[in-house]
C-alpha cells in the first residue's frame, strides 16, 4: 500500500477534502468565539468548537459521517473521508507492505519506520466497528503515531465482519502478534519492546491480544488503548449521554455491533468484551486515553479501573474536549494534535524506561 491510494477520490470525497481543509486554516480567534456556543458535558467540560462543527457535519454532509446500511459504501466512505483529513507529513524512511499467515488465509499490513533506526515495534489495529476501517482510513495517523514515537509502526488488515465475524479479528489480532515477534529481530528490534494499540475496536482488539499471550515469554510492553471498546453486553452512561450529534452515534454502534457480534450470548465472551474478564492481573501496562464528548468514555474508564484494581499499571489521559474519532482529525483541531502528543510522550517514556 502507498500513500498514492488516497490520489483516487471521489467527487464528493474531494469537495469533503477542501472543505475540511478550509475548515483547518480558520482563525484561532474565531474558534474561541465559536466557542462560547459549544455544549458542555455532565462532568463540565466543554466541546472544542471544532469538534462540535466535525459533529454536525457528520450529521448533515454526505462523506463525513460513518456510513450508512451499505457495508461497501460505508468502508469507501471512510477511507475518502480520512484522506481529506490527513496531515503533510514527511516521507517514511522505509515503508514496506508485509503478507504473512493467518487463520484464515494471508493477512497484509504495512510497516512505517521515520528514521533509519527503530526504538521500537508499535503493532497498530484500525478502528472502524470491525466493519469498516482499514490501513488507508489510520494511514495517516499511523504516520504520526511512526514520526513521534521513533518506533517502527505496523498497521494490520485484519479480517472485517459481517463476512467474517467474531472471533475472526481477535484470531488475526493474535497471529499478527507472532508474526511482529518473530519479525522483529531482523527489523533490527528487539521483541520485548512492541507496543500493542488500536483505537475504538482496534483498542478492543489490542487489549483483548494482551490477555490472550499473557504469561507468553514474549509480552506487549505497553498497551496504547485509544477510545477503546471494552464491553459490547451494555451501555453506559456516556452511550446514554451522546447517542447522537458527536460522530459516533448509537445507531452506528448497534450496527457495528450487530455485524461483529450477531449471537448476543456471544457479547458477554472476554474476547468481544473485556471489561467482563475474571481476571485482568497481569497484563502489559496501558495508557488509556479516552474523549470528553465520545459514547465509549465510560467504558474506557471503567477498563482502566479494573486493569488498576487488578494490579495493572495504568495511566488515563483523559481528552475532555475531543469527541471519538479525534486521532484522525489531527488537520483540523489544535486539540486533536495536542492530545496525539500526549499519547505519543507516553509510548517514547515507556519504551525508554524498558532500554
Amino acid at each position: 500500500m502507498s500513500r498514492d491510494t488516497h490520489q483516487t477520490l471521489s467527487l464528493p470525497a474531494r469537495l469533503q477534502a477542501g472543505l475540511m481543509r478550509g475548515a483547518s486554516k480558520i482563525p484561532p480567534g474565531v474558534l474561541a468565539l465559536a466557542g462560547r456556543w459549544a455544549p458542555t458535558n455532565s462532568d463540565g467540560e466543554r466541546l472544542a468548537p471544532e469538534m462540535f462543527a466535525v459533529g454536525w457535519a457528520a450529521e448533515h454532509v454526505p462523506g463525513v459521517g460513518l456510513g450508512n446500511d451499505d457495508v461497501a459504501e460505508s468502508r469507501k466512505q471512510i477511507d475518502d473521508s480520512a484522506a481529506g483529513l490527513a496531515e503533510d507529513l514527511p516521507p517514511m524512511a522505509a515503508e514496506e507492505d508485509l503478507v504473512f499467515d493467518g487463520p484464515g488465509g494471508e493477512l497484509r499490513a504495512t510497516r512505517y519506520r521515520s528514521k533509519t533506526s527503530s526504538r521500537g515495534i508499535l503493532l497498530y489495529f484500525h478502528g472502524g466497528g470491525w466493519v469498516i476501517g482499514s490501513r488507508i482510513s489510520h494511514d495517516g495517523f499511523v504516520r504520526r503515531l511512526a514520526h513521534d514515537t521513533g518506533l517502527d509502526v505496523v498497521s494490520v488488515e485484519y479480517r472485517l465482519a459481517p463476512e467474517n465475524p467474531f472471533p475472526a479479528a481477535v484470531e488475526d489480532a493474535v497471529a499478527a502478534w507472532r508474526f511482529v515477534v518473530d519479525a522483529a529481530p531482523r527489523w533490527g528490534v528487539d521483541p520485548r519492546r512492541i507496543v500493542v494499540s488500536g483505537d475504538s475496536a482496534g483498542g478492543n482488539l489490542a487489549t483483548v491480544l494482551a490477555r490472550e499471550v499473557r504469561g507468553e515469554d514474549i509480552a506487549p510492553l505497553l498497551q496504547l488503548l485509544i477510545y477503546p471498546v471494552t464491553d459490547l453486553s451494555k451501555k453506559s452512561a456516556s452511550r446514554r449521554e451522546f447517542p447522537s450529534g458527536f460522530f459516533l452515534t448509537e445507531e452506528r454502534m448497534t450496527w457495528f455491533s450487530d455485524h461483529y457480534v450477531p449471537d448476543l450470548a456471544q457479547r458477554t465472551d472476554p474476547r468481544c468484551s473485556p471489561l467482563l474478564a475474571d481476571d485482568l492481573s497481569g497484563l502489559a501496562p496501558a495508557h488509556v486515553v479516552v474523549a470528553g464528548f465520545d459514547p465509549l468514555r465510560d467504558e474506557g474508564l471503567a477498563y482502566a479501573e479494573r486493569l488498576k484494581e487488578a494490579g495493572v499499571p495504568v495511566t488515563v489521559q483523559r481528552e475532555g474536549s475531543l469527541i471519538h474519532g479525534f486521532a484522525n482529525m489531527t488537520l483540523i483541531s489544535p486539540d486533536a494534535r495536542a492530545a496525539v502528543d500526549r499519547m505519543c510522550a507516553a509510548v517514547r517514556d515507556a519504551v525508554s524506561a524498558a532500554q
